[in-house]
């Protein structure tokens, strides 16, 4: 996976039209989910878009994750969320402001608040992983 400030490089280079085929394109890099761990209880709240994200368990700390969307675009943030945390050190994440690490992809204003109101709740979800598995 690409890192976030890579990807970024890219993203405030494009015009807004070649940001949406960048999304969609890092959508398609996400590693394979299995549609058995596609429940409702992977499923992020919140999303117009189904989104499911699972912890994959590391034994060195480490967090890991599977995710999937139906939709193309949303994918693509799913995979820009991921891109912040991805095997890191749990601990590391726990204290890392992920929403801070994406604001300078303005995703608000670059895509309909439909697209976006489900990052909030996927943030939380990798944030609560993280401070799990750190104090663990």
């Amino acid at each position: 996976m690409r890192s976030l400030d890579d990807i970024f490089e890219e993203y405030d280079f494009l015009d807004s039209d070649d940001r949406y085929r960048l999304l969609i394109d890092l959508g398609r890099t996400l590693e394979a989910m299995p549609d058995a761990l596609k429940t409702d209880a992977t499923l992020v709240r919140g999303c117009s878009a189904s989104v499911w994200v699972y912890p994959v368990p590391r034994d060195d700390g480490r967090l890991h994750f599977l995710a999937d969307s139906n939709a193309a675009i949303t994918k693509g943030i799913v995979a820009l969320v991921l891109a912040a945390v991805q095997d890191r050190p749990a601990a590391e994440v726990a204290a890392m402001d992920i929403a801070g690490r994406l604001a300078p992809f303005d995703l608000t204003r670059q895509l309909s608040s439909n697209r976006t109101q489900g990052v909030p709740n996927m943030i939380a979800l990798v944030a609560d992983t993280a401070r799990r598995i750190a104090t663990d």
